[in-house]
């Protein structure tokens, strides 16, 4: 067997964007990804199907796996032939041991490249508005490890050459040791009233930050209980924090929203919590899926087949028209034949679906649901009128009813499945279980249901007792009376029921928590 080959990849400080091209190349191509905690979730989304996931971190049944078993698993799997890519938090040559990755890998000849990623020694101080290098203050940086106890820091750093060597000194990994580190700076030369920040968790939703001088800070830093990971920048740039900290203004800063829909539909909603400055944490409990067996496929076919008889096309999801116009194609059934049929859809992301297809919605209802929908159709329906209905097997039964009771013929055909999605991120999971979830997102009743049903089925005995206390956001009405039904409380419900909607009523709330919270600290 031909062995595999190993990218050592740095995926940059947290926020998934920030990974290199190079980076995210390798992890589109990888038969495996290894990563852990200090990897964004979000960048898996990015790994082809059918590829293995290994998580290293922390488990419910097993403790953050050691450095020396990573290195051997490395091993291991590209003797398998597999192509490896280890997905590892900043930059991997920048205090992350890719050198002992890479030593392994050389001595048992396998093939390796070493991606380099954002450090948090320049993302982290970005992010909360102290940029490293600054014309007026400082046109030179060190970087410095911190993590060491105070008698082997003295063997590694030089303190009388390290004091005043540069402008800016970056600190990582020292949060426990920032006492030591400041009476050695001030003992070396740097003058005590020296600006100093500690940035935890940057570029991330828990990030955090505090300021004060080389002789306030450890004081700071004990009164705020500030704990690590964190970065240390020692210097004047510390004082352009409070013109330039642009993520932390943002509307959705500090909060990581757990993300239900399908993997397919995720992205949309997941990229615009992404853009106004929270985190999303994708967790699909729902997949959607072609009708396999012949008996469906056969009813699809003749249903299809009659469309010249067909008065209205109706549709109630994206899913729908998506699904619809996959059948028509292979059926080679010309969506011409249609030309009949008049055109509805529930909502504007429907319309919108349908439009990139050339296709026009005549009826689009003020109130985004079923009801809604027959709401505004009444005045237009005839009795003796036929009509197609292209939906998903688990379809709310309001719409052909009422169509049946006004005289109308309707006809339901499944053109989608939707189901319990099976590949889930175990870092995403922890999250859930050690509560690090700040607020939940459900768009449809599937997402309810199969969210609490995917808990049980991880070994949480009672799903609505862990997600108690967590916020949460219904996209509208039907979705809402499910999560109740279930024994869930339902903090937020848009006006209009699109995800422009439940976007603005989630902003809206965390604006308002804020505003609370700081009424409070008055």
């Amino acid at each position: 067997m031909d062995k595999g080959k190993v990218y050592l990849v740095g995926a940059g400080p947290g926020d998934p964007k920030l990974i290199t091209v190079r980076g995210l190349q390798c992890l589109k191509e990888c038969d495996v990804v290894v990563y852990d905690r200090l990897a964004s979730p979000r960048l898996l989304r990015y790994v082809k199907p059918g590829s293995e996931r290994i998580y290293v971190g922390k488990l419910p049944d097993r403790h953050t796996m050691k450095q020396e078993e990573i290195n051997q698993l490395l091993v291991d799997l590209a003797l398998e032939g597999k192509v490896v890519t280890r997905l590892k938090g900043g930059d991997p040559t920048i205090f992350g041991r890719v050198g002992e990755e890479a030593e392994l890998l050389y001595d048992n000849g396998i093939e390796f490249e070493i991606i380099p990623g954002i450090t948090s020694a320049i993302a982290v101080p970005a992010y909360a508005g102290i940029p490293v290098t600054h014309r007026d203050f400082a046109s030179s940086l060190s970087i410095i490890t911190g993590h060491e106890s105070p008698d082997k820091l003295d063997r590694s750093i030089h303190w009388d050459k390290v004091t005043n060597a540069t402008g800016t000194l970056i600190f990582l990994m020292g949060v426990a040791k920032i006492g030591y580190i400041a009476d050695q700076l001030i003992k070396h030369g740097k003058p005590p009233e020296t600006p100093v920040a500690l940035v935890r968790w940057g570029t991330r939703v828990e990030q955090r930050t505090v300021v004060g001088t080389l002789e306030t800070i450890e004081g700071i830093v004990k009164a705020a209980n500030f704990q690590p990971p964190a970065v240390i920048v020692v210097g004047e740039v510390v004082l352009q924090r409070e013109k330039l900290k642009w993520y932390e203004n943002k509307p959705l800063f500090g909060l990581r929203v757990l993300v239900t829909r399908a993997r397919s539909q995720a992205s949309e909603l997941a990229d615009q919590i992404e853009t106004l400055g929270g985190e999303p944490c994708e967790f699909p409990v729902i997949e959607t899926i072609e009708p396999s067996s012949p008996e469906a496929v056969e009813v699809l076919r003749d249903k299809l087949e009659l469309a010249e008889q067909y008065d209205w096309l109706m549709f109630t999801s994206v899913n729908g028209v998506n699904y619809f116009l996959s059948w028509l194609r292979k059926f080679r059934i010309d969506i011409r034949r249609f030309f009949g049929a008049k055109i509805a859809a529930v909502g504007p992301k429907t319309a919108a679906a349908l439009a990139e297809h050339g296709l026009i919605a005549e009826v689009l209802p003020m109130k985004f649901y079923a009801e809604g929908l027959l709401e505004q159709l009444k005045p237009q329906l005839k009795a003796g009128e036929r009509v197609l209905l292209p939906r998903g097997d688990l379809a709310r039964e309001v719409l052909p009813l009422e169509l049946k009771a006004m005289g109308l013929v309707p006809t339901e055909i499944d053109v989608y499945e939707t189901v319990l999605a099976e590949q889930q991120d175990e870092l995403a999971l922890e999250w859930i279980l050690e509560k690090e979830i700040h607020m939940i997102t459900f768009t449809s009743s599937s997402t309810v249901t199969n969210l609490l049903e995917l808990l049980k089925r991880k070994g949480v005995a009672d799903p609505v007792a862990l997600l108690a206390g967590i916020p949460i956001a219904s996209m509208g009405p039907i979705t809402t009376k499910t999560a109740l039904e279930a024994g869930l409380v339902v903090t937020i419900e848009p006006e209009a029921a699109t995800l422009d909607g439940l976007l603005q009523a989630i902003v809206h709330y965390q604006q308002s928590q804020l505003a609370e919270k700081a009424r409070e600290e008055i």
